[in-house]
């Protein structure tokens, strides 16, 4: 059978709330090769796990993540948010699929860093839209980088040579047998997110994709064990 890489959409969200230690841990328990975890900056400059700009969906406290120091922050969650040094620690050897929501120059150049400090480069790929994606690249040579696609219509080559990603990575309904042929023709990788039913995730599997990002790992998994 060929391989389909098990990317866990913020860890295991159904189980554990997203974008923490446990979410992480419950992910590759259920069978996850790898987790996407969202990463931004405190007020500081610590590189920590939050989807949103505030706390308010998930911690109830309408902050913005920009105005809180990391020790501020860990008080108003009792320690629920993990830095990104904490996350890579979790994940041990298996691999983190850092996106990069609201990056700039600085905060990429942070979070790199922070993934070189720990000495996790070969445990760590990033995803995100053109501009966050270039930065990356300027901060890191070898950098391993799925750019976010929302077009079917082909990436430039210009921007495809700029950016040298390893993958495209696309929303999954965008995904069709003629994409990813494609997209393989110019010798790149095909990830898509986020499908949730069973449906969803045999489309993409017949229809070549490399990597399924999903909330639910454990159904992915399952589906992948069935697959002819």
């Amino acid at each position: 059978m060929r391989s389909v890489t098990v990317v866990g959409h913020r860890g295991d969200p159904y189980r554990a709330r997203e974008n923490t230690l446990p979410s992480i841990g419950s992910a590759f328990e259920r069978g996850a090769d790898a987790v996407e975890v969202d990463v931004r900056l405190t007020k500081d400059g610590v590189p920590v796990l939050l989807h949103d700009d505030t706390l308010k969906r998930l911690w109830g406290h309408d902050r913005p993540l920009s105005a809180l120091t990391h020790e501020q922050l860990r008080e108003l969650t009792r320690g629920g948010v993990p830095t990104l040094r904490d996350a890579l620690l979790a994940a041990g050897a298996h691999r983190l699929m850092l996106d990069l929501p609201g990056g700039n120059e600085d905060s990429v150049r942070k979070i790199v860093g922070a993934v070189r400090e720990a000495g996790a480069g070969e445990r760590v790929f990033y995803c995100a839209g053109a501009v966050a994606m270039l930065q990356v690249r300027a901060a890191d040579p070898h950098a391993e980088i799925a750019l976010t696609w929302t077009s079917l219509a082909p990436a430039r080559p210009v921007l495809l040579d700029a950016v040298r990603p390893k993958w495209l990575n696309y929303r999954f309904g965008l995904v069709s047998p003629e994409l990813t042929e494609r997209v393989h023709r110019d010798g790149l990788l095909v990830s898509a997110w986020t499908p949730d039913t069973l449906r969803s995730m045999r489309r993409l599997i017949a229809n070549g994709v490399d990597s399924i990002t999903t909330n639910r790992v454990d159904a992915l998994a399952a589906v992948l064990r069935k697959a002819p």
